[in-house]
């Protein structure tokens, strides 16, 4: 080679090859995601929301195991896959990160069949959720409930007061199309059934609504 052309020759690479697999793999990748969230979902995503005490996880549980659905409780993604910034000690719970929290469980909620446990709801993506259901109950049911689990008296005034003003029901109407929340009350065993059954047959009707031809 003379010394002019050395400007130009470009040294053979065998890393080529590996470049077209990764890009490959990353296509591959783009568009099984692009297929998942344009695919219709074929069961509906559900959030279970309301003041601590309310019986969001015992309805969750019941409800899982009755339509086949995944229970999601998001106090329990925080604390597996990390998704907080550290603990509150006069709140005793994790301050959570909202942006680490949606991305651990993006791939399973576009996915349908999930049900949601939390006391909110509203950093939820419109798009990923079928129904919200805020339970609610009476102060003193809410406060006998929360003293049990030995709540710090600044949580267990914090949560009645929120309660009290409907404040999670507030922010599931303003967050979600209000045709798709719904309030049920959750302060006996009797109530507590009766809203399992009625979910129940919610989703089965939207499984009726939303098949495929």
């Amino acid at each position: 080679l003379s010394a002019a052309s050395l400007n130009t020759y470009t040294q053979p690479t065998f890393h080529q090859p590996l470049r077209s697999i990764y890009v490959t793999i990353e296509l591959f990748d783009l568009k099984f995601r692009i297929s998942r969230d344009t695919m219709p979902r074929q069961s509906p995503n559900i959030i279970i929301t309301g003041t601590p005490g309310v019986g969001k996880t015992t309805h969750c549980e019941i409800l899982a195991e009755k339509i086949g659905a995944r229970h999601l409780s998001v106090n329990q993604v925080v604390k597996d896959k990390e998704c907080h910034e550290g603990w509150d000690d006069e709140y005793q719970s994790w301050i959570v990160d909202e942006d680490k929290l949606l991305d651990a469980i993006e791939d399973d909620v576009k996915e349908g069949g999930c049900i949601i446990d939390w006391h909110a709801c509203d950093l939820f993506p419109k798009s990923w959720i079928d129904l919200v259901v805020v339970l609610r109950v009476d102060s003193t049911t809410l406060y006998d409930r929360l003293k049990a689990r030995n709540y710090p008296e600044i949580k267990l005034q914090e949560n009645l007061d929120t309660e009290i003003m409907e404040v999670l029901l507030q922010e599931a109407r303003d967050a979600f199309d209000e045709e798709i929340v719904i309030e049920l009350q959750s302060t006996t065993s009797e109530e507590m059934d009766t809203n399992v059954d009625r979910i129940e047959a919610w989703v089965t009707q939207w499984k009726k609504d939303n098949a495929e031809p």
